[in-house]
């Protein structure tokens, strides 16, 4: 057995509900290692999270050689996710979402400081420049009792990790320091929640994506939704598009985006069904402003997930403006509502249809969850408002509601219909978008179909006809894809387009909200909401933030970017908390 990984994996992390290493210095044969043996051990922690440092991405071919014969499959499933490897934080996950690698790429100390969560065990490269700041930043990412492992503690590490608070030994070191630990008002971290019951308010994409990621770290999640079935509101949409937003100078949106298509890339791999469900297709976008996009300096690994696209001189480019266009090689169009049916069926959740919530109300240290009439729904430890606007609603009689940025309702309409015999050449093979957007052809029940919008109207303004919305989306088209609009026309006459219509719920800076509803270090009503026209790219990123600042684990982005998805940032922003 390799000694790091028993050394980081040790017995008496069996059995608990998350175990969390960071690995100061990437090393792929001891990665696999201990992938191995917490696989092997029947004992294993539910989820075990590895953070591993580098100060860049391992290639593909030296990924590979490190494995031997018996860990085949798992390097084979690493690689699968072992590209866009740009600087910054990256969360692979792996093991059916059970063994979450988080990979920061960059310098060492700026990675400690972006780290939000506390070791059970380190593996320390003494070869690496520490120094006593980064080790004040590795203290940071310790609890009273963490490992340090190593292959070797060179002698001058003794004197400077005495000085961090560090107890070296022999061959390793443990955080022990002879003073008072004290939490920082400027940290976002929260105690570990021990595993319990959950309520989430919401079963769209992100009530349904919160209580999968909840349910695989052993809670228990009751999942209520007004409506009679799951994804009744703006997860209704028959497909979308999963595809990262760009900008030149790769803004927090652009970067978070990158980071949800990542991950739910990976979930929809799990649980869909390639072709029927969602289709890594690809997305060609027409930048119509002219702007390029991409920072001017856009590195390879960058351009694995995004690149400048060449001019084409097929059929359906007819008409085309001349402007820059991008290719999103690693973008895809998902049925929004098959990924919420999956998420719901995950072991540890159910549903519960037609059970709209009134009012939440303290029962000590639960939540009690009432109808209109004041009848108990359920009753659980922590609860998650995961229903867009109308948490508003449930937040008010707690004075909650002005802890969080102003949001507003959009409503949209999307026009579809079927493929006819004659449209093949003047269709993409692809989706296109950059003014609304054209899905060519996606499985239906009643044959394969094409999906072209959508609208936005404010949700305060008097609602227009279906009709309106429709040539909206065929004027659209017709700047877009001249070809596919001329060929489509007929089917957008009254009468004959098919549709359908939603309401997102977006925040005033258009970024959801994720986190924290109270104060303290044990908060027990959170909420994830207002994912706009995004919900694929936000919702398991989310999701997976929620879950890891619940249980005190490794965010899956760095703290600095994850601070525009606080939930109360519009407060922390006004000097209304701390």
């Amino acid at each position: 057995m390799n000694e790091a990984a028993h050394t980081l994996l040790p017995p008496e992390a069996a059995g608990r509900p998350a175990w969390r290493v960071l690995d100061t210095r990437f090393d792929a044969t001891r990665l696999l290692a201990l992938w191995q043996h917490w696989q092997d051990d029947a004992q294993r922690p539910r989820v075990l999270h590895i953070v591993a440092l580098a100060a860049a991405p391992l290639g593909a071919q030296a990924l590979q050689a490190s494995a031997t014969p018996e860990q085949q499959a798992l390097v084979d499933e690493l690689l699968a996710q072992w590209s866009g490897l740009l600087p910054g934080m990256h969360r692979l996950s792996l093991a059916q979402g059970r063994l979450q690698l988080t990979l920061g790429l960059g310098e060492l100390q700026p990675l400690l400081r972006e780290l939000q969560f506390e070791a059970d065990a380190v593996f320390l490269d003494s070869t690496l420049p520490w120094d006593r700041y980064s080790l004040k930043a590795l203290a940071r990412c310790c609890r009273r009792g963490t490992r340090l492992a190593g292959d070797t503690m060179a002698p001058r590490m003794a004197p400077l990790l005495t000085q961090s608070g560090f107890v070296p030994a022999p061959g390793h070191a443990r955080y022990d320091p002879p003073w008072e630990l004290r939490t920082s008002r400027e940290t976002l971290r929260t105690q570990p929640a021990v595993p319990g019951t959950c309520v989430v308010v919401g079963a769209g994409l992100a009530g349904a994506s919160v209580a999968a990621a909840l349910a695989r770290r052993g809670w228990l999640v009751q999942v209520l939704e007004a409506a009679p079935e799951p994804a009744a509101g703006a997860s209704g949409l028959p497909a979308g598009l999963l595809v990262p937003h760009v900008s030149a100078d790769d803004s927090p949106r652009s970067r978070l985006t990158r980071a949800g298509l990542r991950l739910t890339r990976t979930e929809a791999h799990r649980l869909l069904q390639a072709g029927q469900d969602w289709q890594s297709s690809g997305v060609l976008e027409q930048r119509l402003d002219g702007n390029p996009g991409l920072p001017a300096q856009w590195p390879a690994e960058g351009q694995q997930i995004t690149r400048p696209a060449s001019p084409g001189t097929e059929p359906w480019r007819a008409g085309m403006a001349a402007v820059p266009a991008l290719w999103h090689a690693q973008a895809a169009w998902i049925k929004p509502a098959r990924l919420v049916q999956a998420w719901l069926q995950q072991s540890g959740v159910t549903f519960r249809g037609n059970t709209k919530v009134d009012r939440l109300q303290r029962a000590g240290t639960s939540w009690n969850l009432l109808d209109r009439d004041g009848r108990l729904l359920a009753c659980a430890s922590h609860v998650v408002l995961a229903n867009a606007a109308d948490a508003q609603r449930l937040l008010a009689p707690l004075g909650l509601q002005r802890r969080l940025p102003p949001q507003q309702e959009m409503r949209g309409v999307v026009s579809a219909g079927l493929r006819r015999p004659g449209d093949a050449a003047a269709l993409p093979p692809h989706p296109v978008n950059g003014l609304g957007s054209l899905i060519p052809a996606v499985p239906t029940e009643d044959g394969l179909a094409w999906f072209a919008g959508a609208t936005y109207e404010a949700g305060h303004e008097a609602a227009e006809p279906a009709s309106a919305h429709h040539r909206v989306n065929l004027d659209k088209l017709r700047t877009l894809l001249p070809a596919a609009a001329g060929v489509l026309q007929a089917s957008f006459a009254p009468g004959a387009v098919r549709g359908w219509g939603g309401t997102r719920c977006v925040s005033a800076d258009r970024l959801p909200l994720v986190g924290p509803l109270e104060d303290g270090e044990l908060p027990t009503l959170w909420i994830s909401a207002a994912m706009g026209s995004r919900g694929l790219s936000f919702a398991v990123l989310c999701a997976e933030l929620l879950a890891a600042r619940l249980g005190a684990e490794p965010w899956p982005l760095e703290a600095s970017l994850a601070r525009f998805l606080h939930a109360r940032r519009h407060a922390v922003a006004h000097g209304e908390e701390g």
